[in-house]
């Protein structure tokens, strides 16, 4: 057994107990990401990790994160340590400040050990775009695991590390979570600092991670939550200890479900283990049933949040010029126009460029209204929808996806004509800030697939509880590739 495999609650007790000393943890974990085959890592930490970890002499009962090796997402600030968020125009970027969260967890004695390739400038879902190429599963490296948070989930997935930070703008943590058999969470929009997060589209972004467990997740939550004078978005909402949900019976029943999107999952094994987890949850005192939610509500789910997300972008992005860092144009421009035009050519890979001529035109002004406002309104509509379900559910309960993760060759991010509301659905947490939790429901051919809950704003806890039921139903805690022994 080694130590670096287990859960980030099982590893504390072994700290506790002296079973394995920071610095082992902190060595294995180097020595597997210097074997990564998946394309799984950007910039690395290893001296200041070693130097951290070799302080940790005691570890105490209370000290959860202490001496834990993590691995953190490339659009997260890290101080002294390149961040380029997969992207050329930042290569060179070197942040003078770390993001709250990384401050946080430096407090708590968490060890950041590398930064995580992800879909560039967190743009995209499939984990294809970033500048250092794909990054592929580590269950089979002709798939995709998913974006845009991919290297965080493929480190997780095959054991470098316990946990790590990603972020999720539409499903960018979740998805990639059931492709890789983990848990991946996505607060309340406002319940954790972003400061320091590379925006992408800040009226959907949130901050979120992958662990092995639910319980993990309880923990992190219990840790990363709370009002930030720095962001200001955060909310002044009251925090709870999470974990405590997970000791008493949940105390909130009533799940509801989309049927028209489980008929358009075409994965018999999926829609099957779906219906099985349903008449278990029944067994234990839940009560599940079918909510219409309106049909033409979810197919705007796609194009709301590529022309929300995209125009958001567009602003966000508009200081990513070529002059302070990145790649330099090669000296013939004559006007500042012509060096940015060249840099950001050379700079953005074609999945930006065509989101940023989706953001502008959006934005265009003879174009607001038909667009962009037209999208606000189309979100409010889905909102107002999601609110009038919770008034008599308490979880949305649905497949984190209609397959198991797809090939490599059959995956793109370009602008689908034809959007499937199966693929999409998960983005209704982003547009109502409502937490959602993945974490897995089965196995086909060796592949995970998972399962996805979403409840009210501010009902973190009981989102776990409903997590930790299912979780015990189907004994899939902390399942990876190399506890499987799956090559």
């Amino acid at each position: 057994m080694n130590y670096l495999d287990l859960t980030v609650a099982e590893i504390h007790s072994a700290l506790v107990e002296k079973k394995v000393t920071a610095l082992e943890l902190v060595k294995t974990c180097i020595d597997r990401i210097k074997n990564d085959k998946n394309n799984s890592y950007e910039a690395t930490n290893f001296d200041e990790a070693l130097k951290l970890a070799s302080s940790i002499d005691d570890v105490q009962p209370n000290e959860f994160f202490k001496g834990i090796p993590y691995v953190a997402k490339d659009n997260y600030s890290t101080k002294d340590i390149e961040t380029t968020a997969s992207s050329n125009i930042l290569q060179g970027y070197v942040p003078t400040f770390d993001a709250e969260v990384i401050n946080k967890l430096k407090k708590a004695g968490a060890i950041l050990v590398a930064k995580t390739t992800l879909d560039e400038l967190a743009m995209g879902g499939t984990g294809l775009s970033g500048h250092k190429g794909p990054t592929s599963n580590p269950y089979d490296d002709t798939r995709i695991i998913g974006g845009s948070s991919c290297g965080s989930c493929a480190a997780v997935a095959k054991c470098d590390a316990p946990f790590a930070l990603g972020s999720d703008t539409g499903d960018s943590v979740r998805k990639p979570a059931g492709y890789g058999g983990l848990v991946g969470m996505k607060p309340t929009w406002g319940r954790i600092s972003r400061f320091g997060l590379f925006p992408f589209a800040p009226s959907l972004d949130t901050i979120a991670y992958f662990t092995r467990s639910v319980k993990d997740s309880a923990m992190l939550t219990n840790l990363l939550v709370g009002h930030d004078d720095k962001d200001m978005s955060t909310s002044l909402h009251k925090t709870e200890d999470f974990s405590e949900y997970l000791k008493k019976d949940n105390e909130k029943k009533n799940i509801g479900y989309f049927k028209s999107v489980i008929d358009a999952v075409k994965d018999q094994t999926i829609v099957n283990h779906f219906y099985h987890m349903i008449e278990l949850l029944k067994k234990q005192g839940y009560v599940v049933k079918n909510y219409e939610f309106p049909s033409d509500l979810l197919n705007a789910l796609y194009p709301v949040y590529m022309v929300i997300s995209c125009s958001e972008a567009t602003s966000n992005d508009a200081n990513l010029d070529g002059i302070k860092f990145g790649i330099k144009p090669s000296g013939k421009a004559k006007t500042w126009e012509e060096y940015m035009m060249e840099a950001r050519t050379k700079g953005f890979s074609p999945l930006i460029k065509r989101r940023f001529v989706i953001g502008s035109f959006s934005l265009l002004a003879e174009n607001q209204e038909e667009l962009f406002r037209r999208a606000q309104k189309a979100r409010r509509l889905i909102v107002d929808q999601m609110n009038k379900f919770f008034e008599t559910n308490d979880y949305l309960l649905l497949p984190v996806a209609k397959s198991v993760a797809p090939l490599i060759k059959d995956s793109s991010d370009r602008w689908n004509p034809n959007p499937n509301f199966v693929d999409n659905h998960l983005g209704i947490a982003n547009l109502g800030g409502y937490p959602s939790l993945s974490l897995p429901l089965g196995y086909e051919d060796k592949l995970p697939f998972g399962i996805n809950i979403t409840g009210r704003q501010f009902e973190e806890g009981h989102v776990f509880a409903l997590g930790q039921d299912i979780e015990n139903i189907t004994g899939l805690k902390n399942t990876s590739t190399l506890k499987r022994g799956i090559k």
